[in-house]
């Protein structure tokens, strides 16, 4: 089913719901606000889903849309495993000093101290030129 047809069958849905419950379609969007024109379009299909929240809303069916998505919800269990795994904050790279300590800190260029905590006189220069 195409997106549009699904449309079309919602807007069937409520068209009949407001039959059965033997309301106008000016009565319908009144009670919720639209131009008779405007709730026709919503019954074929064109309508904003605010607006089919609002007509279900009028026909007292808010209850369908329970079924529509229900709502999931996670076993203690499956909680428990995810919250271990919930990241507390944001951490940088550790940078290794000269002295041996990690700290969460650059490397300042000046210190001469790399990643591998080796000076740069430890390391043969290279040039890319």
């Amino acid at each position: 089913m195409t997106d549009l047809a699904v449309a079309a069958e919602i807007g069937q849905r409520l068209e009949q719901l407001r039959l059965e419950r033997n309301l106008t379609q000016q009565q319908v969007a009144d009670a919720v606000g639209l131009s008779r024109v405007s709730y026709a379009k919503l019954v074929a299909g064109q309508g904003k889903f605010t607006n089919v929240i609002a007509v279900l809303r009028a026909l007292d069916q808010l209850d369908l849309l329970e079924n529509f998505v229900p709502e999931t919800v996670f076993s203690p269990i499956e909680q428990l495993k995810m919250k271990g795994k919930q990241r507390k904050r944001a951490t940088g790279k550790r940078v290794v000093s000269a002295t041996g300590s990690a700290s969460g800190r650059s490397a300042v260029s000046g210190s001469g101290a790399g990643i591998s905590g080796k000076s740069a006189k430890d390391k043969p220069e290279e040039m890319d030129w």
